[in-house]
C-alpha cells in the first residue's frame, strides 16, 4: 500500500485523474471500476475536461441503490451519466452497474459477478471511503471474502448520503447492491481517494489500524497494488505521515506528479 499525501484537495483530485488517464492511455481496452460521491464528481470533471479517452474501455460501478430505477435522479446510473458517461466517448453498452430494480437481487448479484469475470476482471478500481469505514456499500462486519450482494445501509451511511436526497436521510434507500470486499480485492490495482477533515479518523483506522471487518476499508491493506491519495485534511490523523511524505519525495516514479505531492 502506498500513501500519497497531496498538497491540497485540488492536487489530490488531479493526481487521481492523472493516474487513471495514464492507465487509459497505456491500456485503452482496460476494465475500470468506478465509484460515486462528491469527490468523485471532481475526478470525473477533470477526466472529461482534459479529454481522457474511454472509447475502448469497459466500466463496472461499485454499487447501486435498491429500488431506484436508472432514470431516477438520485440513482447511481443517473449520477454516472451526468458526471461522466454523457461527457466522454464511452460506449454505453460497455458500462455496467448493479441492477437495483431486479426482482431477484441474489440472481442480479451473481450475474454482476459473472459479467466482471467475462470481462477479464477489473484492472483498476477507484474507491472512496464512507463515514462508517466502508468501501462500496460494504458496511461494518462485511466479510473480506464477500461477493456482490445486497446490503442494508447503516444510519451513518444514510445520514452521509442524505444531501443527495434533499437533506432527508429517510428518503435514502435502505438497501443497496454492492460489490463485495472480496470482489474489490481481486482488482489488479486500487486507488482510494479521500478528502476533507471528516474523513481523517476513518482513513487512519483503515490504513494504520488493525485489519477488521468493522472497517471494511482496512481490507485494502491486503492488496499488493493499492494507492491511497489524500488531501491534507484527510491525512491529518495519520501517525506515520512524515514517513509517507519521505517516500513520496524519494520515489523516482512520482517525479512526473511532483507538483501535486
Amino acid at each position: 500500500m502506498e500513501i500519497l499525501p497531496c498538497k491540497s484537495r485540488a492536487d489530490a483530485v488531479a493526481l487521481t485523474a492523472k493516474l487513471i488517464g495514464a492507465r487509459l492511455d497505456a491500456t485503452p481496452e482496460m476494465v475500470l471500476g468506478l465509484a460515486t460521491g462528491r469527490t468523485m464528481e471532481e475526478v470525473y470533471d477533470h477526466l472529461a475536461t482534459n479529454g481522457a479517452r474511454f472509447d475502448r474501455c469497459t466500466t463496472f460501478n461499485l454499487d447501486e441503490y435498491v429500488g431506484l430505477p436508472p432514470n431516477h435522479p438520485q440513482s447511481y446510473a443517473a449520477y454516472m451519466a451526468g458526471h461522466l458517461f454523457d461527457r466522454v466517448d464511452i460506449d454505453r453498452a460497455c458500462t455496467h452497474l448493479p441492477d437495483g430494480m431486479a426482482a431477484d437481487l441474489g440472481h442480479a448479484a451473481r450475474d454482476y459477478e459473472a459479467r466482471i469475470a467475462a470481462a477479464g476482471g477489473i484492472d483498476l478500481q477507484l474507491l472512496g471511503i464512507g463515514a462508517a469505514g466502508h468501501i462500496g456499500f460494504n458496511e461494518p462486519l462485511s466479510a473480506f471474502r464477500s461477493r456482490t450482494r445486497d446490503k442494508i445501509l447503516t444510519p451513518t451511511t444514510r445520514d452521509q448520503n442524505a444531501g443527495m436526497f434533499g437533506g432527508d436521510a429517510a428518503r435514502v434507500p435502505k438497501r443497496a447492491l454492492t460489490m463485495g470486499v472480496g470482489t474489490i480485492l481481486e482488482a489488479g490495482e486500487l486507488i482510494l481517494l479521500a478528502c476533507g477533515a471528516a474523513k481523517a479518523e476513518v482513513v487512519a483506522r483503515a490504513v494504520e489500524g488493525p485489519l477488521t471487518a468493522r472497517v471494511s476499508a482496512s481490507a485494502i491493506q491486503l492488496h499488493p497494488a493499492c494507492k491511497v491519495i489524500l488531501d491534507p485534511e484527510a491525512a491529518a490523523a495519520l501517525e506515520d505521515i512524515a514517513y509517507y511524505r519521505f517516500v513520496c519525495a524519494n520515489e523516482e516514479k512520482w517525479d512526473p506528479y511532483r507538483d501535486h505531492l
